[in-house]
C-alpha cells in the first residue's frame, strides 16, 4: 500500500511539469480503481478467514451449550432489552427488563434486582446466584421453577462503562427439587429414628455404641440426650444376653424376648429385641441394627387382662342371666323397651336388653294411637320439645305387637336422654299391654256394680215376693169361695178361667225361684237327647199360642222343616222360648209375635238358631244388656220375678251358645239364641207352587 503511495506521488511530480492534466487525471483515476481493488480483496480474504473462524468458535460455543442445557442472554443496559442469544428459556425476540421484573418470585424480587445493579453500576464484573423465576409464557398459573444464573458484565472498548451483561442461565428446578426432596426425606427418616414407637440404636461392626434414638435411651436410662457412660464403654458382644445370642465372627438376625436387668442403670425390664445386621454388596458388615420394645408395660397388662377375662366372664354369665329374665318378666307383662331417635324420626322397640323386635317411623307410630292423635302428633312433630321430660301415660292403641285390630291399652313411661352439650338427642322408655289389667277392673267395676245391684234387688225381691205370690193366692181364695155362692154356668166358667190363670202363674213363679236355686247352688244340668225339633216345635207352639189373648195380636210360627233330626235338651229350649213369648205377650198389645228356628252355621260350627219376634214397645239402647240380668224389670207394673231372661241366659251359656235382643224403642223386640247342636237329618217343607 505504501509503495503504490509513493508511486503515485512520483509520476505526479514527474508529470506536473509537462503540463499532462487530462493524461494525469485519467491516470489517477485509474491507480486509485487499482487500489481499491487490491484493497477490496485484501479485505475480502481477511473477513472469510475470520468468518470461518468464528463459525468454527460458534458452532464449538453451539454445542459446549448444547451439552451444558444453558441458555445465553444478552442484558443490553442503555436498550434496558435483555436478547436471548441461545437457548429456550426466554422468548425468541428477548424481553424488557420491566417484563423480567413482572416474572422473579416476590420473595427473590428485591435481592436479584440488587445484584444485576451491581454489575450494572460497576461493582461487580461477574456474580452466580439463585432465584425463582416464572416459567409459564402462557399467562396462566405461575409455574415457579430455580433459575442458576451466571452473568459477566461486558465494557465499552477503553471504558470502565459496562455496556451489557451476558448472562448463562439453566433451569434447576428438577435438580434442586430433588435436593429439597432428598433434605426431607434425610429429615423425615431422622426424625423417625428419634421418635419411632420402638427404642433402636446402631452398633458398629466390633460391637461398640453408635448412636441411640429417645426411646432407647429412656428403657436404657441414659445420662443424657447425647451420651451414657455405661453404655457407650460396654461393647454389645460382652453384654447380657448378646454374648449368648450372637456370634462376633459371623452375626446374624435375631428375635428374642428377654427379662434386662442392669443395676448400673436401674433398669428390670421385659424386653421384646430383635438384632439386624446390615451388610455390604460385598458381604461386608456395615452396621449391627438393634429394635427394642419394652413389653413390661404389656406384660402387666396381659396378667391384668387375664384377670379380668375371668371377671367379665363372670359378669357376662350375671348379664346373660338378668337378660333372660328380664327377657322373661318382659314377654311374661307383655312390655318392651323403646328408643326414640329424633333425628331419624324412627322408634325401635326391644325386647331385652339389644333384641331389637321392630322399627318404626314417627308416622307408623302416630297411626296406631286413637285417642290421642292431636297431642301424640304435637309430639312428634316437635320432640325436643314434647319428651324433654319424664312421662307416664295410659294410651289406647292399635296392636303394634300382636295380630288382629282389637284395640288395647297400653301404660308408656319415658324418660329423655342428653348429649354431651346437655342437649335432648332421644328418648328411652317402656310400654306395657295392659287391656286385661284394664279389663279385670272394668269386669271388676261391673261385678261390683252387679253385686250392689244384685243386693238392692234381692232386696226388693224378696219384699215384692209377698206381693207377687199373694196376688195370685188371693185371687184363687177369692174367687174359690165366691164360686159356691154362683149359679150361672157362665159366670162360673169365667171364674173358674181366672182361678186357673191365677193357678198357672203361680206355678210359674215357684218354678222361676226353685231354678233360680239351682242356678246359684251350680247345680243346672243340660240332658241333650235325640228329638225331631221339627215335631217338638210344632208342639210347642200350640201351646204358647193359648196365651196370647189379645184379639189385636196375631201369633205367627215360622218352622221351615218337616223333619229336623238332631240332639238337644228339648225341655230347657222349651223353657226359653216360653219365656220369650211370656215376655212378648206382656208387652205386645197388637201387630203379631213371630215364634221360629233354622239350622245356622257360626264359625264353622253347626247350630240351632231360634228367636221370638214382636211389634210391643221396644227396650232403650241403654237397657239391652241390663235385661238378662237377675232382678231386672222394665216395667214395674207388669207382673213378673224379673228372673226369666237371666234364667235364660244361664240356660244357653251352659249350653255353650249365645243370646241376645235386637230392638228398637217403640219398634218391638227380637229375642234369639244359638246354641252348636249335632245335625243327623233335614227334610225342608216343600213350598206349593
Amino acid at each position: 500500500m505504501k509503495f503504490l503511495m509513493t508511486m503515485f506521488i512520483y509520476m505526479i511530480s514527474f508529470v506536473w511539469p509537462f503540463q499532462f492534466l487530462p493524461t494525469m487525471v485519467l491516470l489517477i483515476i485509474t491507480l486509485l480503481f487499482l487500489v481499491m481493488l487490491v484493497q477490496n480483496r485484501i479485505v475480502v480474504r481477511r473477513v472469510k478467514k475470520y468468518l470461518a473462524d468464528t463459525h468454527f468458535t460458534g458452532n464449538m460455543m453451539e454445542e459446549a451449550v448444547k451439552i451444558s442445557d444453558n441458555n445465553v442472554v444478552r442484558f443490553v443496559i442503555r436498550e434496558k432489552y435483555i436478547h436471548r442469544l441461545y437457548g429456550h428459556l426466554f422468548p425468541e425476540n428477548g424481553l424488557t427488563t420491566e417484563e423480567w421484573k413482572e416474572r422473579l418470585h416476590p420473595d427473590d424480587k428485591e435481592a436479584t434486582i440488587a445484584r444485576f445493579r451491581h454489575m450494572m453500576f460497576g461493582k461487580k464484573t461477574q456474580d452466580e446466584f439463585f432465584y425463582r423465576w416464572n416459567f409459564n409464557f402462557d399467562n396462566g398459573a405461575p409455574q415457579w421453577g430455580y433459575m442458576h444464573d451466571f452473568s459477566i458484565v461486558e465494557f465499552q472498548a477503553g471504558t470502565s462503562i459496562p455496556q451489557s451483561i451476558i448472562s448463562t442461565l439453566r433451569d434447576e428446578t428438577e435438580l434442586h427439587e430433588q435436593e429439597i426432596k432428598e433434605e426431607e426425606l434425610s429429615a423425615k427418616y431422622q426424625t423417625i429414628f428419634e421418635h419411632s414407637i420402638v427404642g433402636l440404636s446402631f452398633y458398629s461392626p466390633d460391637g461398640w455404641l453408635l448412636d441411640a434414638n429417645k426411646i432407647m435411651r429412656e428403657i436404657c436410662h441414659f445420662d443424657s440426650d447425647t451420651y451414657d457412660e455405661h453404655f457407650s464403654n460396654t461393647n454389645l458382644f460382652d453384654a447380657m444376653p448378646f454374648n449368648e445370642i450372637l456370634d462376633k465372627n459371623n452375626v446374624e438376625e435375631v428375635w428374642a424376648c428377654v427379662q434386662s436387668i442392669v443395676p448400673e442403670r436401674g433398669m428390670h425390664e421385659y424386653l421384646e429385641l430383635h438384632v439386624y445386621p446390615l451388610y455390604s454388596d460385598e458381604g461386608k458388615l456395615l452396621t449391627i441394627a438393634l429394635a427394642v420394645r419394652n413389653v413390661t408395660g404389656e406384660r402387666e397388662m396381659y396378667l391384668q387382662a387375664k384377670k379380668n377375662d375371668l371377671e367379665i366372664q363372670k359378669v357376662n354369665s350375671e348379664i346373660m342371666r338378668y337378660e333372660e329374665e328380664l327377657r322373661y318378666m318382659m314377654e311374661a307383662c307383655d312390655m318392651r323397651a323403646f328408643r326414640l331417635f329424633f333425628d331419624e324420626r324412627v322408634v325401635r322397640f326391644y325386647k331385652g336388653l339389644g333384641t331389637m323386635e321392630l322399627e318404626m317411623s314417627f308416622d307408623e307410630v302416630e297411626s296406631h294411637f286413637v285417642n290421642e292423635p292431636e297431642s301424640v302428633r304435637m309430639g312428634f312433630q316437635d320432640p325436643y320439645t314434647y319428651f324433654s321430660q319424664p312421662m307416664g301415660y295410659m294410651a289406647e292403641m292399635r296392636p303394634v305387637f300382636h295380630e288382629g285390630h282389637e284395640i288395647q291399652w297400653n301404660q308408656i313411661n319415658n324418660i329423655p336422654v342428653y348429649d354431651e352439650n346437655g342437649e335432648v338427642k332421644e328418648c328411652f322408655g317402656l310400654v306395657r299391654n295392659i287391656s286385661g289389667m284394664m279389663e279385670k277392673q272394668e269386669q271388676l267395676k261391673r261385678e261390683t256394680e252387679r253385686a250392689n245391684d244384685s243386693g238392692r234387688l234381692k232386696s226388693v225381691f224378696l219384699a215384692n215376693m209377698t206381693h207377687e205370690i199373694r196376688t195370685p193366692l188371693n185371687a184363687i181364695v177369692g174367687f174359690t169361695d165366691l164360686l159356691q155362692a154362683i149359679e150361672s154356668p157362665d159366670d162360673k166358667r169365667e171364674m173358674i178361667r181366672v182361678i186357673h190363670n191365677n193357678c198357672d202363674m203361680l206355678l210359674r213363679l215357684i218354678n222361676d225361684i226353685l231354678v233360680l236355686s239351682t242356678m246359684d247352688a251350680n247345680a243346672m244340668k243340660i240332658e241333650p237327647r235325640d228329638i225331631d225339633a221339627a215335631h217338638d216345635f210344632e208342639e210347642m207352639a200350640k201351646t204358647l199360642a193359648q196365651r196370647v189373648q189379645e184379639p189385636t195380636v196375631e201369633f205367627i210360627t215360622d218352622n221351615p222343616y218337616e223333619k229336623l233330626l238332631t240332639r238337644l235338651d228339648s225341655d230347657r229350649i222349651s223353657q226359653v222360648l216360653t219365656n220369650f213369648v211370656t215376655n212378648a205377650v206382656k208387652y205386645t198389645h197388637q201387630g203379631h209375635i213371630r215364634l221360629g228356628f233354622r239350622i245356622e252355621e257360626r264359625k264353622g260350627q253347626q247350630g240351632f238358631y231360634a228367636y221370638c219376634e214382636d211389634t210391643g214397645t221396644g227396650i232403650p239402647k241403654d237397657k239391652q244388656t241390663a235385661v238378662f240380668e237377675r232382678f231386672v224389670k222394665l216395667n214395674d207394673y207388669i207382673q213378673g220375678t224379673g228372673l226369666g231372661l237371666s234364667i235364660c241366659k244361664s240356660i244357653i251359656e251352659k249350653c255353650g251358645g249365645q243370646i241376645g235382643v235386637d230392638s228398637e224403642e217403640g219398634q218391638g223386640s227380637t229375642f234369639w239364641f244359638w246354641i252348636p247342636a249335632e245335625i243327623f237329618e233335614v227334610k225342608e217343607k216343600q213350598i206349593p207352587s
